[in-house]
């Protein structure tokens, strides 16, 4: 077992992921107690990754799906040329790792950008309980759904977007993600760089600081280095849709 790796008993999983979206995926409704301990391997580890360190990387076997715990990570592709794409950023709650469900390989990296903990999902086991249990691979379909489905709205209307509606689209995803999870909509630390904002949204770092600027210099929004104050959320999600000019 891994230095970094402790074995996660069921009385620690109904107390530490009562507020994560996975509480219904590690614990579904109406199991009886002998069902309830057998679940109790299906997360049997966590894995602490520092920050800057990767999750796993591109070519990675695929062995587990990854449950964020705590902290906050990007991922990402690399070009032949050496040059990153950012192609995600994933918070407390949300799943990694369902990029080799089909390849049986991961096809991107994950780094954290921040000190953060897993948990770790044995896909094996995951999948060897849900052929047992109808009500878990219920579950687990419907917690893959969200996940896959979780920033579709949001790229989908990247392509013709100016800067200010892409950089409102996406600090109204994360308000919606932190709103979802019990965290405050409003106040947040932004984890990612402005490089890796401009990435993950196609512009460059000049672009995404100066829409930064004049978002804040219009009051919607207030910025402190990392800490960012979403002060107007009717007129981001405004601007977000296009309806400002």
């Amino acid at each position: 077992m891994s230095d970094h790796a402790c074995t996660v008993t069921l009385s620690e999983l109904k107390r530490n992921c009562s507020n994560c979206n996975l509480r219904d995926l590690c614990m579904p409704m109406g199991l009886s107690n002998e069902e309830l301990v057998k679940l109790d391997t299906l997360v049997s580890q966590r894995r602490r990754i520092p920050k800057g360190e990767g999750l796993f990387r591109t070519g990675d076997d695929f062995h587990a799906l990854y449950a964020v715990k705590t902290g906050t990570f990007k991922t990402r592709l690399n070009s032949s040329e050496g040059a990153e794409q950012v192609i995600g950023f994933q918070m407390t709650g949300e799943i990694l790792g369902l990029d080799g469900l089909g390849s049986g390989a991961h096809m991107c990296d994950a780094v954290a950008l921040e000190d953060s903990e897993v948990c770790i999902i044995p896909y094996q086991t995951l999948d060897d309980l849900s052929q047992q249990f109808h009500s878990l691979q219920m579950h687990f379909h419907r917690v893959m759904g969200r996940e896959i489905v979780k920033d579709q709205s949001v790229m989908l209307l990247l392509g013709s977007m100016r800067a200010e509606q892409r950089l409102s689209a996406f600090l109204m995803n994360l308000s919606e993600r932190q709103k979802a999870r019990g965290f405050s909509a409003t106040s947040m630390v932004l984890r990612m760089t402005r490089e890796e904002i401009g990435s993950y949204l196609g512009l460059t770092i000049e672009t995404v600081s100066r829409t930064l600027s004049k978002l804040q210099k219009e009051a919607l929004i207030r910025i402190d280095q990392k800490n960012l104050t979403l002060l107007k959320l009717d007129a981001l999600q405004t601007l977000a849709t296009g309806r400002l000019h």
